[in-house]
């Protein structure tokens, strides 16, 4: 069994990281398998490095620690010539091309192939895309059960790397995936709607087995809403200097989730 825990340092942890890490380390330890950090700083313009060092010594300080990814760090920032590799196999097999839509054009999640056939200059300004065919995946998860989605109606043409010519998570992520070895994937359900997409295009890239999946419940605000990075009242940080302890922080983690200690 091999796992992961991916933050992206966009931010610095909160208890919502926390409780991921607590599903990633108990269900490898567990298992007796092995843990891997990846820092998933595709996004060159929202990542800091203050916040890729704050989230190792919040990892560290919790008393989290990876079997490997730390010595050296791996970073998908230093990774790209793997994700140009997987895209130039993609391209030899599956329908790959440029597109010029924004978001505002695209107007929602699901893109509807409308540059499929244009036949654009991959070029600086323009987004790289792969046709996504019809048909449903299935995979088993190991909260939920067996789950059923269909990603060309979800997500329609995927898109690899972005108008700025930067990887995108959904493709970055599966190619790390794949290469790594990761068995289980362990994330929150927010990530649920990614699965079936990244499940076909890790297929359309050659992988063969299928990981399971793990998505847990999120740590969510009194009103409901999704905690976010800058929630200073449930950020690892802003607790430590509250006078809290790494086991408070964890019990604190564990009882938000819901989980027995």
């Amino acid at each position: 069994m091999v796992t992961r825990f991916a933050p992206s340092p966009t931010g610095y942890l909160h208890i919502g990281h926390v409780v991921n890490a607590i599903y990633v380390w108990r269900t490898a330890r567990e298992a007796g398998g092995r843990v891997l950090l990846r820092i998933e700083d595709h996004d060159r313009v929202r990542c800091r490095p203050e916040y890729e060092v704050a989230i190792l010594e919040d990892l560290e300080w919790l008393g989290f620690e990876p079997d490997e990814g730390v010595r050296p760090l791996l970073r998908q920032s230093d990774r790209a010539h793997l994700y140009e590799e997987a895209l130039v196999r993609l391209r030899t097999t599956h329908h790959v091309y440029a597109c010029d839509c924004s978001r505002k054009q695209i107007g929602g999640e699901r893109y509807d192939g409308r540059c499929r056939e244009r036949r654009l200059a991959d070029e600086h300004g323009r987004g790289v895309r792969v046709r996504i065919e019809p048909g449903s995946e299935i995979f088993e998860d190991l909260l939920l059960g067996a789950i059923e989605q269909t990603p060309a109606d979800q997500c329609g043409d995927l898109l690899l790397r972005d108008r700025n010519g930067q990887w995108t998570y959904q493709f970055a992520a599966t190619v790390d995936d794949m290469l790594q070895g990761v068995t289980h994937i362990i994330r929150g359900a927010d990530l649920l709607s990614s699965t079936a997409r990244q499940l076909r295009l890790a297929r359309m890239l050659g992988r063969r087995d299928t990981p399971l999946y793990l998505h847990h419940p999120l740590v969510l605000k009194p009103n409901g809403e999704k905690l976010s990075k800058s929630a200073a009242d449930t950020g690892v940080r802003e607790l430590r200097r509250a006078g809290m302890s790494a086991a408070d922080v964890i019990a604190l983690a564990t009882e938000r989730a819901g989980l027995s200690k």
